[in-house]
């Protein structure tokens, strides 16, 4: 299937555009991104922008069994993954987020995980984490406090934009979750 690349006309339209979940009940694992950028606006497909290392990642640390394109996404469901935003709507960067849009996103993404029961909420930025949930002091990897009986681990935000990681360390961090995630299935 050939895939569309969005004009510049395109990702201006996107602006406030959604994209929707990858989601169902009882995964393993609930991927949280921050918000769509323009190119995931524009295509309707998560992480969709050449240039972000989520899906080289996933596949790179084991999550799946070979590298998938953002139209392929679904595809996560049946491995017990899934994808949702903190904040629904498309932006050129996270930085155009309010504060206050990003705490308010806290409650709706309780409200989703109360709802779908994934085992782990995967959060993909450090920042945008401390703001919406309002931990200043927050590390990576798994939180003290879960989210409606989740468990809360904190990764390296993917995007291309994130230069204070390489795909190698992104790829560390998202084995370590796996592994985790692989031996509570495995209890």
């Amino acid at each position: 299937m050939p895939s569309f690349k969005p004009t510049r006309a395109d990702l201006l339209a996107a602006y406030d555009k959604t994209v929707r979940d990858v989601i169902a009940p009882n995964l393993r694992v609930l991927f949280c991104g921050i918000n769509p950028g323009l190119y995931s606006g524009a295509t309707g497909h998560h992480f969709a922008r050449p240039g972000n290392r989520f899906w080289p990642t996933l596949h790179q640390a084991g999550f799946t069994p070979r590298l998938f394109a953002p139209s392929e996404e679904r595809q996560l469901l049946g491995f017990g993954y899934g994808i949702t935003n903190l904040v629904p709507r498309a932006t050129a960067t996270a930085e155009q987020l309010s504060r206050e849009e990003l705490v308010t996103s806290h409650r709706r993404l309780a409200s989703k995980v109360k709802r779908y029961q994934p085992r782990v909420v995967a959060m993909l930025g450090i920042g945008a984490y401390r703001t919406a949930f309002q931990k200043r002091t927050a590390a990576l990897g798994p939180q003290p406090e879960g989210l409606a009986n989740a468990t809360v681990w904190v990764l390296p935000n993917p995007s291309g934009l994130n230069a204070h990681y390489q795909l190698a360390n992104l790829v560390e961090h998202f084995r370590v979750l796996r592994q985790s995630v692989d031996h509570l299935h495995e209890l």
